[in-house]
């Protein structure tokens, strides 16, 4: 099967619904980068159709963990919560929430369940990309220079890495060749575009879908002007 790779949702519903219509689930092996959860309206509604997806299509669907769902998690366990994340997304996630606290009920042990990363042997999907560090240290969750967090270059692997976490300033994607990178979060809930990879089983581009995001989708700026980005 081809690969469908979609970057960071950040609850732009509409716009993950309309870009669903281009994958086929006959043909193409759909992977989310994470960040479905924070800063857009409707992220209840984006993590519930993300979960029946992948009930519906548990051989065919990846959703991954990224640093914002890490972050509600922290939030909803004993750990407690993670410092800041109320500020840079989680206060509009805990308000959809609170309106509909059965769905965060159902949601919560899905998340949890996410995997790190996805990989064949040309193509390793994930949200924030493998460091040039220990490997022990680049799939720590906690690490701020782990697949969940890292900012900055990352190590060229034998395979096309392909990560989301980092929005590109102009609402496309880029690659880096240094790394063998494909960076496809193009800051659909600032206002820019959602992004989609079609990729050969070998890794080779066969297609980039980016969609402007639908206005719905964003966020209600006089409520969470605060949002800061992580």
């Amino acid at each position: 099967m081809n690969l469908f790779i979609i970057g960071d949702v950040h609850g732009c519903f509409y716009t993950f619904s309309e870009m669903l219509k281009r994958w086929n689930p006959a043909t193409d092996y759909l992977i989310q980068v994470g960040d479905l959860v924070d800063r857009g309206a409707h992220i209840p509604e984006t993590v519930e159709l993300a979960r029946q997806l992948n009930e519906q299509y548990p051989e065919s669907t990846t959703f991954l963990m990224g640093n914002h769902e890490d972050a509600l998690l922290h939030h909803f366990s004993p750990q407690g919560p993670y410092p800041g994340w109320l500020n840079w997304g989680g206060r509009s996630t805990t308000d959809q929430y609170k309106r509909q606290p059965k769905l965060l009920a159902r949601h919560l042990p899905w998340l949890e369940q996410r995997p790190l990363l996805w990989q064949n042997d040309h193509v390793l999907v994930s949200h924030a990309g493998l460091a040039d560090i220990p490997l022990e240290l680049a799939l720590d969750r906690d690490s701020s220079d782990g697949i969940l967090w890292r900012r900055g270059p990352l190590r060229r692997l034998p395979q096309l890495q392909v990560v989301g976490h980092t929005p590109m300033d102009d609402g496309e994607p880029i690659h880096d060749p240094d790394s063998h990178t494909m960076y496809i979060d193009t800051g659909a809930v600032f206002g820019r575009n959602l992004t989609a990879l079609r990729l050969s089983p070998t890794g080779d581009v066969l297609d980039i879908i980016m969609l402007p995001v639908n206005p719905d989708d964003l966020p209600d700026k006089s409520r969470y002007s605060h949002l800061t980005p992580r």
